[in-house]
């Protein structure tokens, strides 16, 4: 069940990868100010919410091939690096700087 129902039902599949992802890095930079500060009870669910727009993002069937295999990676990166043992070696700063090239390329685009 996703948590952005109304999204799921076709506005997302409007939206371009670079709105998609812009927004749903959105949801990572909560996440990310959550985190540094200790905030766990607002981590929680931010981070339902972005990984709820990651899945929205890779069941998108216009991004099949290496598109969809980045978004899957991108998805296990934000979780290494929130809830796991940061494997990847992440850092707040390089995740924020991730999805903010997407969120400019949105903006730029419209």
């Amino acid at each position: 069940m996703t948590l952005h129902a109304d999204l799921a039902v076709g506005s997302w599949a409007s939206l371009t990868l670079a709105e998609q992802l812009g927004n749903a890095g959105s949801e990572v930079g909560r996440c990310l100010r959550s985190k540094l500060t200790g905030n766990e009870a607002r981590m929680g669910p931010a981070l339902d919410r972005a990984l709820d727009l990651l899945d929205l993002t890779l069941a998108d069937p216009r991004w099949a091939g290496p598109r969809r295999r980045e978004i899957a990676r991108v998805r296990e990166v934000v979780c290494d690096f929130l809830v796991g043992d940061n494997a990847y070696g992440s850092t707040a700063a390089s995740l924020e700087a991730y999805f903010m090239a997407f969120a400019f390329a949105a903006r730029r685009d419209r």
